[in-house]
């Protein structure tokens, strides 16, 4: 597991540097973050491997940026011991929950665990991307929404690949137009607005939902329901 990246979010600096030295000295590439506002910051550019999370945050709250971190494996820390807001965090997307004061081994093991379970979980996702009701097959090049095929063009399928690839994240149209480039070297800045305004159309007349969402002046993100 050494060399992936995991990011601690906690503003007190005791425990954040004590997690910091504990994570360096196991291998892992340790990023921190003192507030919910920074969290989102770093998101806009890297996405971890995993995130060991405080509730007790600055500005926005860590049960405000769970749901920002969709898709990625996080370890709530806390010192709330309360078991309903255990189960609210749980079944709002936390994949573990330890309680301040903690073991040290206990932590890498529930670490080792998670991203455990990332990598088994890799292969497939490796062939398919599902979000909501799309389900995009990487090897058939084929996207379904609620089963029914929906046919795209050649550039509409790699818009809609970086943004399920990055369901959390908005992609601004720079870095839209760079991914996709390889696969789409005809699409240009000019005629990107025209190839997301058919996409959604495409999506939204086979759904009745909005899944793509024009951020103003900077980009494009997936919309949940």
């Amino acid at each position: 597991m050494a060399g992936k990246q995991i990011w601690v979010v906690d503003d007190d600096v005791y425990i954040g540097d004590m997690l910091e030295e504990l994570l360096t000295r196991e291998g892992y590439q340790v990023y921190r973050a003192y507030s919910g506002t920074e969290v989102l910051l770093l998101l806009s550019n890297t996405r971890p491997d995993l995130v060991l999370l405080d509730l007790m945050l600055p500005g926005l709250s860590g049960e405000e940026v769970l749901p920002r971190l969709c898709g990625i494996p996080v370890i709530v820390i806390s010192a709330k011991i309360d078991i309903d807001n255990k189960v609210e965090l749980l079944l709002g997307g936390a994949a573990d929950y330890v309680t301040k004061p903690f073991d040290n081994k206990e932590l890498l093991a529930r670490i080792v665990v998670q991203l455990r379970k990332v990598e088994a979980g890799d292969g497939e996702r490796k062939k398919s991307l599902i979000f909501e009701e799309i389900k995009m097959d990487l090897e058939q090049h084929a996207v379904w929404v609620n089963g029914a095929s929906v046919k795209l063009t050649r550039t509409e399928y790699a818009i809609l690949k970086l943004l399920m690839q990055n369901p959390s994240q908005v992609i601004t149209k720079a870095i839209l137009l760079e991914r996709i480039r390889e696969d789409t070297p005809d699409c240009l800045e000019n005629s990107l607005k025209v190839h997301v305004s058919n996409l959604r159309k495409k999506l939204r007349d086979s759904s009745g939902k909005e899944y793509i969402e024009a951020v103003w002046g900077i980009g494009f993100k997936m919309m949940r329901g």
